[in-house]
């Protein structure tokens, strides 16, 4: 294999090579990609599937003049690598260096920041729409994939761009179809006659010499559409693209490079909203990841030769627990249902599928839809859980708001990847979930200190009959003994972990291990403080938490998430309410910004959510004089707590 890449600083650069070299660059891409993935971690399926696609896209579109939309964006390595920064690739999802996500801080060629998908054809319409304002003239190209046309933002974006009718090409990247040898030469050919300028002109020269004819041209015009519509819908797999007003091209083999650059190329000549239609191969040309794309979709490091990752020994995750202990739930209640949002894998749900098929349901990238259809179960008197990550659950706000709490009706959350989640950053950091749920009327808000507890609150919330929302972390738990068989806890009761009586550390979730070692630390010290696991954030346990305010009068409260409108705020309120005063308040935690991508570890060390940090903070608050108050926001812009 030859060092062909090395000569790639830009996609102009890709203008002086032959198909055959193109084909090599392919196969270097590849190679490069799996050797930092394996190392990094990070998403390897979805980007090998797209290697002769992008560079396609990039050897006919002219980025960025052209504006390049990847939905989602896990699929943009080969695009970084192609624009500039494959000297940098090795730094990918690391600390400092490239995001795993497109990202307009690194390149003009990101045109916009990707994470949560569905997003591409609305953005890409409204860059069509700005660029027919402004009198310019140049190609926007969404692409996306067959997943992410089940969100209704894209359906919805489809419809409009059909509707308005400007130029814009969407790619339709589908790696979940075969195409069969036949099929596929008899797309390539319509696709190639009908992006044919003389098959245009040729129709329209058709239609005018017949509507000519006397009395008779109309109505034989108006014979040969109906054929032309019926052989469509017998024909043309994309009738229904075509009905929403767009131009269908395909599908094509989205691995044959000369075959993508030639229907791209005839694609920008045509007018309108174009749709093509490419079938890719999910892990193309890493056998394991052909053989299991979803084990591969995102990953931790591995070994590249036999593919088995890299796993550290240890506790089970809380997503394992999770649905292990939802599987033991639903064994012995008929009424428990799963709902995920694409994610039976990532949530832990495809346990409960396998053990009940028909009381778990996948329904797409659709997480107003899921949260909806969790509303109906639970009205026809099922217990629904909605296993979803944080970040994505953002997306059903107003069906939690109004189909939902409104109703009280008994619907589970179970939020994984609560807190910073590492290196797919901050469109995936789970750190806003508190502020949104705690304010709705009915809801209750939980987040456990280990897998056991983690148990305990699962029950807890199967057993409650209103909406419940529990919060829990990516990655492994403490180590934990489990639960047999787990117990309730009541709800909205803390818990005293340790008494103390010089300061209080009100933590939530994961940080209650890391206030008992800072506890530990400040004893050593002839520092009493007393950590509180304080469990809920709605209900707050006021009696136990003004307890301690009127003993200690100085309170530290600690959470993985924004200061503003969480667990600290929180508890500000209960004490300016209760009219409490002369009792200083540190609220640990993110200040008013996005969190970068990282180790989980990296940034909470990042942010002084540790042990170490803790002890600071409680440090500094003993030492203010008497009467004076402090509130601490979290880190400013940049900076670590203070």
């Amino acid at each position: 294999m030859g060092n062909i890449l090395a000569g790639i600083k830009g996609p102009e650069d890709l203008q002086s090579l032959n198909d055959a070299e193109l084909g090599e660059l392919a196969a270097e891409i590849r190679q490069r990609i799996i050797a930092v993935v394996s190392h990094n971690g990070g998403h390897l399926a979805p980007n090998l599937g797209v290697v002769e696609l992008t560079l396609a896209l990039h050897s006919v579109l002219r980025s960025p003049r052209d504006k390049i939309i990847w939905d989602v964006g896990h699929q943009c390595y080969v695009h970084k690598i192609l624009t500039g920064r494959q000297e940098q690739f090795p730094t990918l999802r690391t600390q400092g260096g490239l995001s795993g996500f497109p990202k307009p801080e690194e390149s003009p060629h990101d045109v916009v920041g990707t994470g949560h998908t569905s997003t591409s054809i609305s953005s890409a319409l409204g860059l069509a729409l700005a660029r027919d304002l402004a009198g310019e003239d140049y190609t926007v190209c969404a692409v996306i994939g067959d997943g992410a046309l089940t969100g209704g933002l894209a359906l919805e974006g489809l419809n409009h761009a059909g509707h308005v009718g400007t130029d814009l090409l969407v790619v339709l990247n589908d790696n979940e179809m075969s195409i069969s040898p036949n099929v596929g030469a008899l797309s390539s050919y319509l696709s190639r006659l009908r992006t044919e300028p003389a098959y245009g002109k040729l129709k329209a020269d058709v239609e005018y010499i017949l509507r000519k004819l006397p009395a008779i041209g109309g109505q034989v015009v108006k014979s040969v559409e109906r054929l032309k519509d019926s052989l469509k819908y017998l024909l043309v797999a994309g009738v229904l693209f075509e009905e929403l007003g767009f131009t269908y091209l395909g599908p094509i083999d989205g691995h044959n490079l000369p075959l993508l650059k030639q229907v791209l190329t005839s694609a920008k000549r045509v007018k309108g909203p174009v749709l093509l239609h490419v079938i890719t191969i999910k892990g193309k040309g890493y056998p394991p990841a052909e053989a299991e794309p979803d084990r591969f979709h995102g990953v931790g490091p591995f070994d590249p030769v036999t593919g088995k990752a890299k796993k550290k020994g240890g506790a089970p995750t809380y997503t394992e627990v999770f649905a292990k202990t939802l599987v033991q739930l639903a064994e012995g209640d008929h009424r428990i249902v799963g709902i995920t949002a694409a994610m039976p894998k990532g949530t832990g749900l495809d346990l409960l599928a396998q053990r009940f098929p028909n009381r778990c349901y996948d329904v797409g990238i659709a997480e107003q839809h899921a949260v909806t259809l969790a509303a109906g179960l639970a009205r026809g008197g099922f217990r629904p859980v909605v296993a979803v990550y944080s970040t994505f659950l953002q997306r059903a706000y107003d069906q939690i708001v109004h189909d939902v709490c409104l109703a009280n009706l008994p619907v589970v959350f179970a939020m994984d990847r609560g807190g910073v989640v590492g290196e797919d950053g901050p469109t995936h950091h789970g750190v806003f979930d508190l502020a949104y749920l705690r304010h709705i009327p009915g809801m209750t808000l939980m987040a456990p200190k280990d897998e056991a507890e983690l148990q305990q609150m699962l029950v807890t919330a199967m057993g409650h009959p209103g909406p419940v929302a529990l919060r829990y972390p990516r990655g492994s738990g403490e180590g934990a003994a489990l639960w047999e068989k787990p117990h309730p806890i009541p709800i909205g009761r803390a818990e005293v972990v340790r008494p103390g009586t010089d300061i209080a550390l009100l933590a939530l979730g994961p940080m209650v291990a890391r206030a008992q070692a800072a506890a530990e630390i400040l004893a050593q010290e002839g520092i009493d403080a007393a950590v509180i696991n304080a469990r809920f954030v709605k209900p707050l346990d006021e009696e136990t938490i003004l307890s301690y305010a009127q003993k200690t009068r100085k309170l530290v409260t600690i959470e993985d998430h924004v200061c503003q409108g969480g667990f600290g705020s929180a508890v500000l309120e209960l004490l300016a309410q209760k009219g409490v005063t002369g009792c200083r308040l540190a609220a640990m935690g993110y200040g008013d910004r996005f969190i970068e991508h990282g180790s989980r570890e990296y940034l909470l060390e990042k942010n002084r959510l540790t042990a170490a940090g803790i002890v600071e903070t409680a440090r500094n608050l003993l030492d203010l004089p008497e009467g004076q108050e402090k509130v601490c926001r979290g880190p400013e812009r940049g900076e670590g707590h203070g």
